[in-house]
């Protein structure tokens, strides 16, 4: 049974309202033994009316994390991660960003493409969507060739929400020769990538497609965390006994635990 979520967010993060003590209560409940709290900091969100929602009170979520760390010390691990928005030309900024803070954990994400939120933005303006997906997926391509910062890689096919027709014609086929180049570069870094189960809530399976995770694993990646994407506390540790199949299916023994960024596999 899988024992750990990380990818969980709280009140600190923009798109959440949710009580970090809230979530914690819920994990023990569900009688997991880690719960890893990664919520958002996305540097140049491009609507500058919301840009400052986007910036995580780092100081003061530290704090309240390690408080109810310590709370809760004989009930569960809660660990203290961030869940970064990648982009290039941000690598210097972040860089400095992660060098500051003693996060236990690090997803790098793409939520915005080149300047742009697929999730609200018109980006599938004027493309077709497999065009507007290749796009999104290069983006990552330079984003992991500029920065490596991270542990793992979040919810690879995160484009593929927001898209106009979903997963319905998504076809991997299109864009292996992208993939093939991002986690090769992913596992030269000594980095990882996530099963999040977010997906299996809108798309029928869990971020990102069996396709990519299979390829990681035929390339050599090990590294794979677990994470609900938890906003509200109800989806803590979401499906993950649809997950833990997933990855025994795919050929997977372990999955992948974080503190201090440093790593630990458990046994599936």
């Amino acid at each position: 049974m899988l024992k750990a979520d990380f990818h969980v967010h709280s009140e600190f993060s923009n798109d959440c309202s949710e009580k970090i003590e809230k979530q914690i209560k819920r994990a023990i409940n569900l009688g997991l033994e880690y719960i890893c709290f990664t919520d958002h900091c996305d540097m140049d969100y491009p609507s500058p009316e919301k840009e400052s929602e986007y910036i995580l009170d780092t100081k003061s979520y530290i704090e309240k994390v390690n408080y109810l760390k310590e709370k809760y010390d004989d009930k569960i691990k809660v660990l203290c991660g961030v869940e970064i928005g990648l982009m290039p030309y941000l690598k210097d900024r972040l860089n400095a960003y992660t060098n500051k803070y003693n996060f236990d954990f690090i997803i790098g994400s793409s939520h915005m493409v080149r300047g742009k939120d697929p999730a609200i933005d018109d980006f599938f303006k004027g493309k077709t969507e497999k065009e507007a997906y290749r796009e999104y997926f290069e983006s990552i391509l330079e984003n992991v060739k500029a920065f490596n910062n991270y542990n793992v890689y979040g919810h690879l096919d995160y484009v593929v929400r927001y898209g106009p027709n979903k997963n319905k014609y998504f076809d991997f086929n299109y864009y292996k020769d992208v993939f093939e180049e991002i986690l090769k570069i992913i596992i030269q870094n000594g980095n990882g990538i996530e099963i999040n189960t977010s997906g299996l809530r809108n798309l029928g399976y869990p971020h990102p497609h069996k396709d990519i995770i299979k390829m990681y694993k035929d390339l050599g990646g090990e590294i794979i965390t677990v994470g609900s994407d938890a906003h509200l506390s109800e989806y803590i540790g979401y499906k993950f006994d649809e997950a833990e199949e997933y990855l025994k299916r795919l050929g997977f023994h372990y999955y992948t635990v974080f503190e201090n960024q440093k790593l630990k596999f458990y046994k599936l």
